[in-house]
C-alpha cells in the first residue's frame, strides 16, 4: 500500500469525526489570536487552511473547511493562511516555510492583497507567479483563495498532501476553545486511524523485502559472473611481464568483488542495491584496464557499462536503440552488441524473471531501479530508460519512498512536495512571482504585490 493510498483510506476513516468537528466548532469563539508565525506553522502542519482569528471575517468557518476539503480531497501539498491587515511581512514565507519544515505551495492572503510562493519541486517560479497574479484581481476571500486552489491543481502541483495531514481532521485551523471537548470524539477514532497506519506501514515493509529478495537473485548472478571474469583473466601478481600497474588494476578487482559480496549480504533495502551494483561496475572496469596492459593495448577510457547487461563489461561506444513502443536514443554498448545492432540483429538483452515470464529488466517492474543506478550512474540512467516501463515508474512520486532517490533528473527534482525537510531548504529554491529580494521595508509592496521572490 503506498502512502497515497493510505491517505485516502484513513480520510473514509475520518470523515465521521471531521463531521462531528464542523459540528462542535460552530460558534466556538477563538480562545486567543495564535498570531506568531510558529503558531500558524503549527496549524498548517496539521491542515491546509489557516484563518487568524482576527482574519475570521475574510473567511468564514464553512467556507475555510470546504476548501480545506477541495484541498485534502486532491492530496496535494497546497497551504492557505488569511492573515488581517498589517501583519508583519518581512520575510514572512521564508519564516513560514522554515517553521511548517513541509515542501510545498503556499499563498497568503493579507487583508485584501495575496500573494504565494512554492518550493521548484512543487511548482516552478513562472508558474507560482502567473497563479498568484491571475487571483489579484478576484474579489473577495472566497473568490480568490477558491480561484488559487483551481489554479493551482490544474497546473499540476507535485506531490502529495503531507503525511501529519492524516492525523487531522482536515479543516481550517481553530483556537484553543473546545479543543477538549472534540479531543474527546477523537479518541475513539485515533485507535483505528493508527491501526490503519501501521498496516500500510507493515505492507510497505513486505512490498520492500520482496523486491530486495528479486534483487538479490539478479545481483548474485552478477557477483557470480564477475567472479568468473576474474578466474578467465587467470592473473598471477609474480607472473613474467607483470608490472605495478597491473597488480593495482588486479587487486582493485579483487577488492570490488569481496566488497559487492559483503555489501550485498548486508543489504537490508532495495536501494542499498545500487552500492552494490557500482561496486561491480568499478571493478569490472579495472579488470579492462588489467586486460588492455597485459595486451599491450590502449587503455579503454572510463564509460559506462553495456546498457543491454552489465556483465558485458565497459561500453565502447554509444549506438541508437529504440525500445517496443518507445522513442530512439543512444545507449552505450559492448562492441558484441555494437556489431549485432548494426547488422539488424537484436542486442543480448538482460533478462529476469517475472510473474509473465522473462522480460528485459527495463520492463521488469521497479524493484530495477536501484540495480541499474548503480550501473549507471551521474544521471544518465533518465535518458536511458525515458518510455520505458522502469522508466515511467521512477518517474512517479511515490517511487523515492519505496526504492529511494538520486538517480538523475526523473522529473521530481528532490524533495517532492509534501516531503519533510525541516529548514533544509534553498530560499532561492522557494519563489514565486517575478521579482527577486525579500519583502523589502518590512511590507508586501505596492500595488497589491508582494514584492517578489527569494
Amino acid at each position: 500500500m503506498n502512502a497515497a493510498v493510505a491517505r485516502g483510506l484513513l480520510r473514509l476513516l475520518m470523515a465521521p469525526l471531521v463531521a462531528a468537528l464542523a459540528v462542535l466548532a460552530v460558534g466556538v469563539p477563538h480562545a486567543h489570536a495564535a498570531t506568531g508565525v510558529s503558531d500558524i506553522a503549527r496549524a498548517l502542519r496539521k491542515g491546509p487552511v489557516y484563518v487568524d482569528p482576527a482574519a475570521t471575517g475574510q473567511l468564514s468557518g464553512s467556507d475555510a473547511e470546504a476548501l480545506a476539503k477541495k484541498i485534502r480531497d486532491a492530496d496535494k501539498p497546497i497551504f492557505v493562511a488569511v492573515l488581517p491587515k498589517g501583519y508583519p511581512t518581512r520575510n514572512l514565507f521564508a519564516d513560514l516555510r522554515t517553521e511548517t519544515g513541509i515542501t510545498g505551495l503556499y499563498g497568503i492572503r493579507l487583508g485584501d492583497r495575496f500573494d504565494a510562493r512554492a518550493d521548484s519541486s512543487v511548482l516552478s517560479r513562472q508558474a507560482v507567479g502567473n497563479l498568484a497574479t491571475a487571483v489579484r484581481g478576484a474579489g473577495d476571500a472566497k473568490a480568490q483563495l477558491n480561484d488559487f486552489v483551481d489554479d493551482a491543481l490544474r497546473s499540476n502541483v507535485g506531490g502529495s498532501a503531507p503525511s501529519s495531514w492524516s492525523g487531522s481532521g482536515g479543516g481550517p485551523a481553530m483556537g484553543t476553545g473546545s479543543l477538549a471537548t472534540i479531543g474527546a470524539v477523537l479518541a475513539a477514532g485515533g485507535v483505528g486511524a493508527y491501526a490503519l497506519v501501521r498496516l500500510g506501514r507493515r505492507r510497505q515493509e513486505e512490498e520492500r523485502r520482496a523486491a530486495l529478495e528479486k534483487l538479490r537473485v539478479v545481483v548474485d548472478e552478477d557477483i557470480t559472473a564477475f567472479g568468473e571474469e576474474l578466474d578467465r583473466l587467470d592473473f598471477h601478481p609474480a607472473e613474467a611481464g607483470a608490472d605495478d600497474a597491473m597488480r593495482a588494476d588486479y587487486e582493485r578487482g579483487l577488492d570490488a568483488y569481496e566488497e559487492a559480496k559483503s555489501l550485498m549480504a548486508a543489504a537490508q533495502r532495495p536501494e542499498e542495491v545500487r552500492g552494490v551494483t557500482r561496486t561491480l561496475e568499478d571493478g569490472r572496469f579495472s579488470l579492462a584496464l588489467l586486460a588492455a596492459r597485459r595486451e599491450g593495448r590502449p587503455l579503454p577510457e572510463r564509460r559506462a557499462p553495456c546498457f543491454f547487461d552489465p556483465r558485458h563489461g565497459p561500453s565502447v561506444a554509444d549506438a541508437t536503440w529504440t525500445p517496443d513502443g518507445g522513442a530512439p536514443r543512444e545507449v552505450p554498448v559492448c562492441a558484441a552488441d555494437q556489431a549485432r545492432l548494426a547488422d539488424g540483429r537484436a542486442p543480448m538483452v538482460r533478462e529476469v524473471d517475472t510473474a509473465s515470464g522473462r522480460r528485459p529488466y527495463w520492463d521488469a517492474g521497479p524493484a530495477y531501479g536501484p540495480w541499474a543506478g548503480g550501473y549507471f550512474g551521474g544521471g544518465i540512467l533518465p535518458g536511458l530508460l525515458i518510455g520505458t516501463v522502469l522508466g515511467n515508474l521512477m518517474a512517479g512520486p511515490s517511487y523515492a519512498a519505496m526504492y529511494g532517490a538520486g538517480y538523475g533528473d526523473f522529473g521530481t527534482g528532490g524533495y517532492e512536495g509534501g516531503d519533510v525537510s525541516g529548514a533544509d531548504f534553498n530560499s532561492d529554491d522557494f519563489s514565486g512571482g517575478f521579482g527577486g529580494g525579500d519583502f523589502s521595508g518590512g511590507d508586501f509592496g505596492g500595488g497589491g504585490d508582494f514584492g517578489g521572490g527569494f
